[in-house]
């Protein structure tokens, strides 16, 4: 039981701190409001998207319905494969990391799951109200997301030969994105960084399973 303790408590933490941070945003702050944490660089801007990470959309009430049950099975499939690496002793890193993934998946798929029946709508004049008399602003399934870091530290405009894009203004970062999103990136961008340590290890195991030598 000791190899599922760290990565289930760090799915647990994720969690809490995800939905304790984003029921603190829609009961206290107003669509569009925003607070400065480091001047202009990082601000905690409440919004909300009907789609996929970072703001993005996809097809309407009928996609988003699709994207919601598409996440709930990805979610599944993730947390098979976690507990088939814990128990086939996989790298703990990799384990971690697909942790990470799995906490943030579970993060916006309670959003958009069930936020349309617990809350009223944002407005851009109050807050919303949780458990409202007259029933939340949507129905199972089609909660939106709540975001709210939006780190826009580099500003500029492109230069005229750039192409595409030539002329715009431009921001780094733009989309705005909540705890959920930073542990999917987190823990994909960890994968990749070291998947060679991670599969080594596994494929030497595979190769040599009993390699290990028994000191008399």
């Amino acid at each position: 039981m000791k190899a599922y303790t760290k990565p289930f408590f760090a799915i647990f933490l994720i969690l809490l701190a995800d939905q304790v941070l984003k029921f603190w945003i829609k009961l206290n702050m107003s669509l569009g409001q925003e607070y400065k944490i480091f001047g202009n660089w990082a601000i905690i801007h409440f919004t909300e998207n009907n789609g996929m990470a970072f703001g993005m959309e996809f097809g309407g009430e009928a996609g988003k319905l699709a994207l919601t049950l598409f996440r709930i099975a990805a979610v599944f499939g993730i947390g098979y494969g976690l507990v088939y690496m814990i128990k086939k002793k996989y790298h703990r890193g990799l384990i971690m990391n697909l942790a990470l993934i799995f906490a943030g998946a579970m993060g916006n798929i309670i959003d958009s799951t069930f936020y349309g029946m617990i809350f009223s709508e944002s407005s851009y004049y109050e807050p919303a109200k949780l458990f409202p008399a007259e029933g939340g602003y949507s129905s199972l399934f089609h909660g939106k997301v709540v975001d709210m870091f939006y780190m826009p530290v580099i500003e500029g405009v492109f230069p005229q030969w750039f192409p595409v894009w030539g002329g715009e203004d431009f921001i780094f970062f733009r989309p705005v994105f909540n705890l959920a999103d930073s542990a999917i990136s987190i823990g994909v961008v960890l994968i990749l960084i070291y998947q060679k340590r991670y599969f080594k290890e596994e494929e030497e195991e595979e190769n040599f399973p009993h390699s290990e030598t028994i000191e008399e």
